[in-house]
């Protein structure tokens, strides 16, 4: 579940109680009322309660939350329904206007009946020269976890900049463009296609034509940036 809410009370866990934690980093078990749920299977009472461990200042002291609002990515906690539990040391993240647009955005992608599939690996890849040199394009073929089909064009022309795209579906739609950054199409490249094509991909008949394949690919790579 994805809850905006608003830090009502925090409490520090002793250290006799809190077992293993995090270095720099203080246990405390927050009470938080909820301003709203972004996604989640039912609903949730006014307030809830979580454990939590917050990153110690640079004196090594706890940080003054409370009042803070809050985005928490958390799972249910069986038979208790005031309770949730963080998904990950850094799954409570200060509120801000622009994260919470990027939180629903990306979360209406997710659920969306055409959202973009998790890579699995690379199927063809291949270079094609125009007639003219320094022309060309690269096709790759993107295999996916659903089995829906993506495909990454690179096209080089004379005198312009090298321009490349992603398609979703059967169709190539060479003016799609690369994904916008941040977005879960984004996120799927970024994060799941191999830094390199694999040898298996490419002819092994047409060493130019796969060398100009790899290095397209790796102008895709070098747009889309570290998976962060």
């Amino acid at each position: 579940m994805i809850v905006d809410a608003r830090i009502f009370s925090v409490a520090p866990i002793k250290a006799d109680q809190a077992a293993n934690v995090t270095p720099g980093r203080a246990r405390v078990y927050i009470e938080a009322d909820v301003l709203a749920l972004i996604r989640g299977a039912g609903a949730l009472p006014a307030r809830i309660s979580y454990v939590a461990e917050i990153a110690l200042d640079a004196r090594g002291k706890l940080p003054k939350i409370k009042k803070q609002r809050v985005l928490l990515f958390a799972r249910p906690v069986a038979a208790r329904a005031d309770q949730v539990q963080l998904t990950g040391l850094d799954s409570q993240i200060a509120w801000s206007a622009d994260l919470d647009a990027q939180v629903r955005g990306i979360t209406r992608d997710v659920l969306a009946a055409d959202a973009p599939p998790a890579i699995t690996g690379i199927g063809n890849a291949f270079h094609v020269p125009g007639s003219l040199p320094g022309e060309g394009e690269t096709q790759v073929f993107v295999q996916t976890a659903t089995g829906a089909p993506v495909s990454l064009q690179i096209l080089r022309r004379p005198g312009e900049q090298t321009r490349w795209s992603v398609s979703l579906g059967d169709i190539v739609d060479n003016g799609a463009g690369p994904p916008k950054p941040a977005t879960l199409l984004w996120y799927r490249l970024a994060c799941g296609l191999p830094r390199e094509l694999p040898a298996a991909s490419l002819s092994p008949d047409e060493p130019d034509n796969a060398a100009a394949a790899r290095e397209d690919y790796a102008l895709v790579l070098r747009d889309l940036g570290p998976c962060t």
